[in-house]
């Protein structure tokens, strides 16, 4: 997974006055959860452009003032209910032996069939929850969708890797491809039925062309 890097400074003061303070000086108050005891510090607003910003997910290293590194994940982010300025940002801290759990995008590609003929692209979960050591989370899980036709679905077993572990039940459904008003019969499936019908009524004929020998020898 991709890896930003976040400048920051310790807090000594935490208070409202000093965090005020910081706000207005264009810094965001912060937090990393997870270790021995939380680290409080602050950084440049824009320094959470690509981090916040993004469909993407980045895991981040906050560089601290005195020399010191974290490696965490972002965990929750307030913003201003009028300006949407950055006013908090909470991360956790992660280790590289230890398991984290994140939401993980889901990356379409391909042009389906069905969408082709008039069908629609549903997506009903664009993000999955997933769990590993940071090594193995992906940035993103892709979703091939070029031989889908109308009525086909993607679920959450079609996506399993053995690198990492998706917290969702494997019947969910990732996206689908609906019919619509305009959709057209698949060439394929139609040439599908037509072979399964020529295949009945053939053994039809067959039967047909046996039944008189049958009564005959019954007469």
């Amino acid at each position: 997974m991709k890896s930003i890097t976040i400048n920051g400074l310790k807090r000594e003061s935490v208070g409202k006055v000093a965090t005020k303070a910081l706000r207005n000086a264009g810094k965001v108050p912060c937090v990393v959860y997870g270790g021995d005891e939380p680290i409080h510090f602050s950084a440049d607003e824009l320094a959470f452009n690509k981090l916040v910003y993004t469909p993407d997910v980045h895991t981040v290293v906050v560089e601290l003032g005195d020399g010191s590194k974290v490696k965490a994940v972002l965990q929750d982010i307030q913003f201003h209910p009028v300006t949407d300025r950055i006013l908090h940002a909470d991360f956790y801290q992660i280790f590289d032996d230890k398991e984290v759990m994140m939401e993980i995008p889901v990356r379409v590609v391909g042009n389906s069939r069905g969408v082709k003929n008039g069908g629609v692209l549903r997506i009903v979960n664009r993000r999955l929850r997933v769990k590993a050591i940071p090594e193995n989370l992906p940035d993103f899980i892709e979703i091939d969708i070029t031989e889908m036709k109308i009525g086909d679905i993607r679920t959450v077993a079609s996506v399993m890797n053995d690198a990492y572990k998706i917290m969702h039940e494997e019947n969910r459904t990732i996206l689908q491809v609906r019919t619509s008003r305009t959709a057209i019969v698949d060439e394929e499936d139609e040439e599908d039925e037509e072979g399964a019908e020529g295949e009945e009524g053939a053994e039809a004929a067959a039967e047909g062309a046996d039944a008189p020998a049958e009564e005959a020898a019954t007469e």
